[in-house]
């Protein structure tokens, strides 16, 4: 298994059959524009390419703070449903702990929906554990008095 880094337009919109089936709510006429925006702000788009499909992605992000120091925080994680349960998933994170070591990274940390259990259950076999409660407050809506 290779993994690269998207660098070209093509590459981007190669991944989007396999990102779309996390982010059901984006748009493809917008997918290229959006992941150069966030390239802008240092994310970065792993693939792996089975043939000329892209079988598995991780979108993520070098960030530092005042409790970790510098981490990798990774944003996208999926695998072609048609894909799963092949190791893919498994040498996607094994490829992210090994480059965030690389860069100087004690920590890979990622947040993850409350009802994705198949995920979850991946993350517990990836020696990952639940380690924070992440709160979140939609501010589309009125403020509250």
């Amino acid at each position: 298994m290779t993994v690269s880094l998207a660098q070209t337009d093509q590459d981007i919109l190669d991944c989007w059959p396999v990102i779309v089936q996390l982010r059901p709510h984006l748009k493809q006429s917008e997918f290229i524009s959006t992941i150069r925006k966030q390239f802008a702000e240092g994310y970065q788009l792993a693939l792996v390419r089975r043939g000329d499909k892209v079988a598995a992605i991780a979108g993520f992000r070098f960030l530092h703070n005042l409790i970790w120091g510098r981490f990798l925080y990774v944003d996208d994680l999926v695998t072609d449903e048609h894909a799963r349960s092949q190791g893919l998933g498994a040498e996607l994170m094994n490829w992210l702990a090994a480059h965030a070591r690389q860069q100087g990274c004690h920590r890979l940390d990622l947040d993850s929906g409350v009802q994705r259990f198949d995920a979850h259950r991946f993350y517990f076999r990836e020696g990952m554990h639940i380690s924070w409660y992440h709160f979140t407050k939609d501010l589309r809506q009125a403020a509250s008095p």
